[in-house]
This record gives structure tokens, sequence and C-alpha cells, in this order.
């Protein structure tokens, strides 16, 4: 069984930017221990892999537009929602098969994910919008981040992730976590923010995932569609530019519209291959 792969760099201006994103396309799901194989032998923050066939749940796609069923696995385990490997799935879509599309579909864990693709070939994810909460101080978890983390945040909020708001992007900058501190920890992973301290940039964030297999993620799309509406609200306009302060670094540009928030980035293409499979005749 000989099946595609492409690695496409996402939220990237240039190639070796952004995270990196495996996208393979599949005439048929897998077994699930083979994906997670396949996510584990790719050894990158998320593997994306799509079919052309949709579930009975998922209906039609909505507008009769394209549509497609995309799962997202990590070097350890499946996840919920992934934005840089959407917008790669999607970067992949349109290139190879809609060239002349504005718009597809993903039926996903997370409901329809729409992607449109605008006239400078910059992808928006829509994806639905984070609802953070407050966490008390003494809250065992955030003590056990505190503690692996080496900073004392001025906020702590939780959704899907616990994000820390730090004075400054410096402060951002200079985390140094303990991830066998963040391994164990509740919480898909742990986000430390600030206000961005650079011409154009509203916000900037770090994203450290030990629980998911991923230590520093390079830029973390679902990440932002929870620190999104929490910096809309603080800066007072719905939209913002975030800057990713990893080694890698990427930007994410971000548009809260009610319940949804609409992610938009660049992407490289880097690599087009082949993995070989043992043909599964059970």
């Amino acid at each position: 069984m000989r099946l595609r792969l492409i690695q496409i760099d996402a939220f990237a201006d240039r190639l070796f930017e952004g995270n990196p994103a495996a996208v393979m396309p599949l005439p048929r799901w897998l077994p699930d221990p083979v994906l997670q194989a396949i996510a584990a032998e790719n050894n990158l923050s998320e593997t994306a892999f799509h079919v052309a066939d949709l579930p009975p749940e998922a209906g039609s796609p909505p507008d009769g537009e394209p549509g497609y069923h995309l799962r997202w696995f990590t070097p350890v385990t499946e996840v919920d929602l992934c934005g840089h490997a959407t917008l790669a799935a999607a970067a992949q879509l349109f290139d190879d098969l809609h060239t002349d599309a504005e718009r597809l579909h993903f039926w996903t864990r997370s409901g329809w994910l729409p992607v449109t693709r605008s006239d400078d070939g910059r992808l928006e994810l829509d994806f639905p919008a984070g609802r953070l909460r407050p966490v008390p101080a003494d809250d065992p978890t955030s003590a056990a981040a505190t503690a692996a983390l080496g900073v004392e945040p001025e906020v702590r909020l939780v959704d899907t992730d616990l994000v820390y708001v730090l004075a400054d992007a410096a402060q951002v900058r200079a985390v140094v976590p303990d991830f066998t501190g963040l391994r164990d920890l509740p919480v898909r992973g742990i986000v430390v923010t600030a206000p961005g301290d650079t011409d154009g940039v509203d916000f900037v964030s770090r994203w450290f995932g030990a629980a998911a297999g991923l230590f520093e993620d390079p830029v973390t799309g679902s990440a932002h569609s929870q620190l999104a509406p929490y910096w809309a609200d603080r800066l007072g306009r719905t939209r913002l530019t975030a800057r990713q302060l990893s080694a890698r670094g990427g930007t994410v540009g971000c548009e809260v519209v009610g319940d949804r928030v609409r992610l938009r980035g660049a992407y490289r293409r880097y690599l087009d291959g082949v993995v070989l499979l043992a043909e599964d005749r059970s």
C-alpha cells in the first residue's frame, strides 16, 4: 500500500517557519492503531488524515461545497481540535484538487470546520471560540503548573488548556519549563501569553503540551481560539494579530465573530512523499 504524505509548514510566511504538519489523504480509514503508529513515525506535532467519504452523522457538506472527514493525531494520541494541521490539510486539497474553490469543509470531532482561501493565498479557519474561566490561585493543577513553569502569572484561566497571562512578552520568552512537572497535569496543554512588544503584534504566546507528547508546539492554532476572545475583550477590538514565540515562530491573524474565531495564516509546502505499508487484507 502506497500512501501520499505531504508536509506543510502552517502559519508560516516562509519555509522553516510556523508549525510543520503531515497531511495524508487516504482512500479509506485504516485501523486506529495504524494511524497512531504512522503519526508516531512522522513525529510531528500532528498528522492530519482525511478521506472523501463522510460518516452518516455528518450529513452533507454545507452549501454543497467540497467536504472531507478529517482526523488529527499527535505522536501519542488523537485530538479533538487542531488548527495548524487543519490549515495544512486545506492547503493540500486547495493545491492538488480544488484549485478553483474558495472554501471547503472538514467534518471533525468538533463538528464542521470551514476553511476559506483569500485572494492573497492565505487560509482562514472558522473555529469554535474558547470559553476561558478563572482559576483560583490555590487550585492544585495551577500550583503544579506554576512550579513547573517557574513563573507567577497575573491571571490564571482555563478551558481546553491552562492559560497563564504574564506581565510582558519578555517573561513569555524567558520561560523554561520543567516538562516532567507538566506531564501529569489534567489539561491538554499550558499556554503563557502577554501583550505584544513589536509593531503590529497585539499579543504573544507559547504552548507546552507534555501530556500530549509535544513539549513545546511551534504554533498552536486551537490555542488561539481560546486566547483571541480574551485579548479581544482586554484590548477592545475584535481583529488581532498574534505571534507565537517558539524557536520557529509563526503569525496568526485572529478575528472574534460571536461564538466563533477566525484564524488566518499563510503556509509553505515542504515535502511530497510516499509511505509504504503492508496491504491490510483482513
